[in-house]
């Protein structure tokens, strides 16, 4: 007899929210959308339309949702980084099995509040640290426990944010601001340290960083430049590759990018007239050099592992769409990957071989971020609900609660400009 499928709530009906509801859409027979909350009419109504919500399953919060009796088996909590301690500690007590988005919060004591809420209420819990479920880190772990480079003895790992992505989120949007969200290392690249940490597979024991805002403040702003593109003279505002005017409508209706850019700073209502309506009187229309941004726009971080094994990380705002891409260096070989295609070097054969863990372009999992990563962490979490059955959950209470201390380390050591040492267990 086939088992009823999962139920789950979307607390936070943004881009995130959307996304692992989407799964709903692609197997219904393992899971269906409950209900939603979200104080965004616009998004809310969107969400409870795709999935044929009834108006009394569409809260403006969670706050009301947390009031009803327990509704379904899930909850995945995809609210902004600094709203997410307040609806764990509500709806844990129900017995909601928890998906959160990444990072659990933006403060070390709330996330050690949100692991031990879980732990004491018997929660099954999995962080959104997406890129641990992709097949390209399935392969690469498989081919390392393998042993075809030997013992691993140094990492490179590259998170290329992309030029138009930090003047978007990190400049000008949701994440510019460490005050209002969490500082960059954790708002975009935790899951990057994350990563490492699983592919290394060994306690993290010491971490330095260093990075800055190099170039997204005032004394960059070009002579003469406006405080907003629509503003600006055009013969400066066509030579400036951020310009605002130049993302969101020189490429309106002709890039999936933009048209995903362009229904986020619209609320899902895009259209050249709103669109530049935004931009005139909106946070999206700045000029970059001219924002409250303080957010840094590079950073490096090294760390030493148990082993020795030691890693560096590097986070950059100052590079094309392109996917991250690591190098690691064994005893008896070396593995470069660009999170598509794994290319493995056997010293002793001087021979290469490659893994190729592309998505077919038909499969369900082709329009889905991150490698197919959104997708298979629902398949994942969706599996462990119905059965119990823990093991494809790469990212539980725990392991996520080490890899932020390694990450709040680093952010330490760049701020202070020290060596940190860590707690045992990272």
């Amino acid at each position: 007899m086939t088992p009823p499928p999962v139920t789950l709530a979307i607390i936070g009906a943004g881009k995130r929210g959307e996304a692992y509801a989407d799964y709903a859409k692609k197997h219904p027979d393992q899971l269906r959308v409950a209900a939603v909350a979200e104080p965004r009419k616009v998004l809310r109504e969107r969400l409870a339309n795709d999935h044929k919500l009834p108006p009394e399953r569409c809260y403006d919060g969670y706050e009301a949702f947390a009031r009803e009796p327990k509704l379904c088996d899930a909850v995945a909590i995809c609210t902004q980084d600094r709203m997410h301690l307040a609806p764990v500690e509500a709806l844990a007590p129900k017995g909601y099995a928890i998906l959160l988005e990444k990072p659990l919060s933006h403060d070390p004591e709330e996330c050690a509040r949100i692991v031990a809420c879980v732990r004491q209420h018997g929660n099954l819990f999995a962080c959104c640290h997406v890129l641990l479920y992709t097949e390209l880190t399935r392969k690469l772990r498989e081919l390392l426990r393998g042993g075809v480079i030997g013992d691993i003895v140094s990492m490179q790992h590259l998170e290329p944010v992309a030029w138009w992505h930090q003047a978007h989120s990190f400049v000008r949007g949701n994440w510019r601001n460490s005050a209002e969200s969490s500082f960059m290392l954790l708002s975009k690249s935790c899951h990057d340290i994350d990563w490492m940490r699983h592919i290394i597979d060994r306690p993290c024991r010491q971490v330095v960083s260093f990075g800055s805002l190099r170039h997204f403040k005032a004394s960059e702003k070009p002579p003469g430049a406006a405080d907003r593109c629509l503003e600006c003279l055009p013969a400066i505002e066509r030579q400036c590759p951020y310009s605002a005017t130049k993302l969101y409508l020189d490429s309106f209706g002709r890039d999936w990018i933009i048209d995903y850019l362009n229904d986020v700073i619209t609320a899902g209502n895009p259209t050249r007239e709103s669109v530049r309506a935004v931009l005139a009187s909106g946070p999206y229309g700045r000029c970059v050099y001219a924002c409250d941004n303080d957010v840094v726009d590079h950073q490096t971080v090294m760390l030493e592992c148990e082993g020795p094994v030691t890693a560096t990380f590097t986070m950059t705002a100052f590079t094309p769409t392109m996917h991250r891409a690591t190098r690691i260096f064994g005893t008896r070989g070396f593995i470069e990957t660009d999170f598509v295609r794994i290319k493995v070097f056997d010293f002793l054969t001087e021979r290469e071989t490659v893994h190729d863990t592309a998505i077919e372009p038909d499969s369900s999992t082709a329009a889905v971020c991150h490698g197919g990563g959104d997708y298979h962490i629902m398949h994942a979490f969706v599996h462990a609900v119905a059965t119990g059955d823990l093991s494809l959950i790469h990212s539980g209470p725990d392991e996520t609660l080490a890899s932020h201390r390694i990450v709040f380390a680093a952010e330490q050591s760049r701020r202070e400009g020290r060596l940190i040492q860590l707690p045992q267990g990272c």
